[in-house]
């Protein structure tokens, strides 16, 4: 397993200067968080030449702005926005061979769901989703690149809360370009074992995200970062563990600590 960090978590003016510090602390691979404001030829450029330069590689890449988490959004024009910004995403993914995710919602919860949880979607809504999924996915056809399916927790979905109801989709569409991307942070709200959720996806998981139960770096909360490890083992996962926490306001410190902290895990 390899290590890797987003891009808004690193310290740095360009990807370029944030790459660097990552090699430094001793990160694999950079995920890019790109606000679609700022996404350029000048930036493009600079991304697809990271790895030859830097030796760290993109192996995320996600664009943002205001219509992000809206893909199924009963605004048509929203609706529209945001899923025109996934694909362009996902047409940058299949030329450099990175991962992005999509998720049926994204946004704070208004009323919060206090005592509902694990909502299901309606056949409609089912229905919907994975022709929505399929389409992402031919973008990424016969290439390296890929469209995972990332479990949110309640309180920013209301709906494919919990791993198994991702996994179910992504049997469903049966693509090779498909999988899992399980974040740990949302899987210490919904899911009552993380570990053995884990090994019960096995081979579906193609991405991690690595975020403490209190959305700190790795070991800075209640997870059990061993039985996590050791369960991405067991289901023979040899991917990127990316962070995507809170540095705790001091990077140079917290970021260095989180790659020595997961490389004694891995290599145990």
């Amino acid at each position: 397993m390899m290590l890797c960090c987003s891009s808004p978590m690193v310290p740095g003016t360009t990807l370029t200067e944030k790459a660097e510090r990552l090699r430094e602390w001793g990160y694999e691979g950079i995920a890019l968080f790109q606000p679609r404001e700022t996404w350029d030829e000048k930036t493009r450029e600079e991304l697809y030449s990271l790895d030859a330069r830097t030796g760290v590689r993109p192996v995320e890449f996600v664009l943002t702005d205001k219509t992000y988490g809206n893909a199924m959004s009963a605004d048509r024009e929203l609706r529209r926005r945001c899923r025109a910004m996934y694909g362009e995403a996902a047409a940058v993914c299949a030329e450099i061979g990175a991962v992005t995710e999509i998720e049926f919602e994204y946004g704070p919860r208004d009323p919060l769901p206090l005592f509902e949880p694990f909502q299901q979607l309606s056949r409609q809504q089912h229905e919907a989703f994975v022709e929505f999924y399929r389409e992402m996915l031919e973008t990424v056809a016969g290439s390296n690149g890929r469209v995972l399916l990332e479990p949110i927790n309640r309180y920013e979905s209301g709906y494919l809360n919990q791993i198994s109801d991702n996994v179910r989709i992504i049997e469903e569409v049966a693509h090779p370009n498909a999988g899992l991307l399980p974040d740990l942070f949302h899987m210490s709200i919904e899911e009552a074992d993380p570990a053995q959720s884990l090994r019960d996806a096995g081979d579906h998981i193609k991405h991690v995200h690595l975020g403490d139960s209190n959305r700190l770096v790795p070991g800075h909360g209640r997870l059990d970062w061993s039985a996590i490890i050791e369960a991405l083992r067991a289901v023979g996962y040899s991917g990127y563990l990316n962070l995507e926490c809170s540095t705790e306001h001091n990077p140079t410190r917290t970021l260095p600590e989180a790659a020595r902290f997961l490389r004694d895990l891995v290599n145990a």
